[in-house]
């Protein structure tokens, strides 16, 4: 560890909580996929901030947009309106299902107002929401409640009532796990935190039709997967299902802290002046930010561009597999979000696995403690891709 990134670290473990396994590396300045460390060094950025910097860092339509909006209004509160967000609300509106958007700082908190949403538009009674076994919806203690990990369940007990999760892929369990009390079905196309673990489209239809048996709510939290990491705008318009309700962050802002509920106008209406808030919540530099990031995303040919890159990616991936099946079982994913999915022998060598890229300069993470996870900014390009694929050849020929 050199000396400006350890100097880094020891103040800041002095003042900082400790809940972060913090690799010992103090990232000061990025440019497209390159981060560089205070001592200088360089890396190729395969994780974008888990998901986030969708265009990459410090992309110059994003950072004109956030620098012309901050010498002009940085924030006022929703008692107002303001130009950026009436913006990105008619992009989301203009390029989804939805009639109509509520904005949050986070994903938790998009989650959050998707659950309120579905209890007081449900009506008395009905309050439990059903999510699926290993899926991730955040850290308050509600969306920690659908959380289907207990890992992340552990210390904070009791957990909020209403919240049961189905075992994975099983449609006849969670049908019978629905009653008077259920209001809605939460789930993600794809399981990031639990390994990329994509549901099947037609496990996706079965929810659906079970939503339309029970008349239910279909919430799909796209925090993740939503805002071209799939390829396509959001995931759901690949799978033939098309929620009620649906949760957006990570790459909407391209590094600024946002979130939005989308729904229709049918249910928005149950949200009346005192029922949510957020005080922070379509921030008017957050807001601007998004819009330069729709812009470009939005452009004809860029989402094209990201299924072909993320099929050579996924191609790339799957050629290793053969070739350390003592390490590697498979390749799953869509877009640029995919998991190379580990034995069991490999996944007990997974965090070195990440050490020792890192070591040679790529982030990477280790999702669930089953697969190497790969979120890229969407403008990787395939050069970019080779460099990070023969760099873990590397690694893996070691082991």
């Amino acid at each position: 560890m050199s000396k400006e990134n350890e100097k880094i670290q020891q103040e800041a473990d002095t003042v900082l909580v400790g809940n972060y396994s913090r690799n010992p590396v103090a990232l000061v300045k990025g440019e497209g996929c390159r981060l560089w460390d205070a001592d200088g060094r360089e890396y190729l950025d395969f994780l974008a901030g888990i998901a986030v910097c969708a265009l990459g860092h410090c992309h110059p339509a994003v950072t004109q947009a956030i620098c012309r909006q901050a010498g002009e209004l940085v924030h006022v509160s929703n008692l107002f309106y303001t130009g950026p967000q009436k913006e990105l609300a008619e992009l989301l509106v203009a390029n989804t299902f939805a009639d109509r958007v509520f904005f949050a700082n986070s994903g938790a908190e998009a989650n959050e107002a998707a659950i309120k949403l579905a209890r007081i538009a449900s009506g008395p009674g009905r309050y439990e929401v059903i999510s699926l076994q290993g899926s991730f919806h955040g850290r308050t203690l509600a969306t920690v409640a659908a959380t289907g990990q207990t890992k992340f369940h552990q210390g904070f007990e009791p957990m909020p009532d209403g919240f049961s999760h189905a075992p994975f892929g099983n449609l006849v369990a969670l049908d019978n796990m629905i009653t008077d009390s259920t209001c809605a079905i939460l789930c993600e196309p794809i399981q990031g935190e639990s390994g990329v673990r994509p549901l099947a489209q037609e496990y996706l239809q079965g929810i659906k039709k079970l939503c339309d048996k029970h008349d239910l709510l279909l919430i799909f939290d796209e925090v993740q997967t939503g805002v071209g990491r799939t390829g396509t705008f959001f995931a759901y318009e690949q799978l033939g299902v098309t929620p009620d309700i649906m949760t957006v962050a990570k790459g909407l802002g391209n590094g600024l802290p946002i979130g939005a509920m989308l729904t229709t106008k049918e249910l928005a209406a149950a949200l009346v002046p005192g029922t949510h808030a957020s005080t922070f919540g379509g921030n008017p530099v957050a807001t601007a930010a998004a819009v330069a990031t729709l812009k470009v995303m939005l452009a004809d040919g860029f989402l094209a561009g990201v299924r072909e890159r993320g099929q050579y990616f996924s191609e790339q991936l799957q050629a290793l597999v053969p070739r350390y099946p003592h390490l590697l079982s498979g390749v799953r994913g869509v877009g640029m979000i995919w998991g190379l999915v580990l034995t069991e022998a490999g996944a007990a060598r997974g965090a070195e696995l990440v050490k020792k890229m890192l070591d040679r300069g790529y982030l990477i993470n280790f999702a669930g403690n089953v697969a190497l996870r790969f979120v890229p900014p969407l403008i990787v390009t395939t050069a970019e891709i080779d460099r990070l694929v023969a760099a873990l050849a590397e690694v893996l020929a070691l082991d």
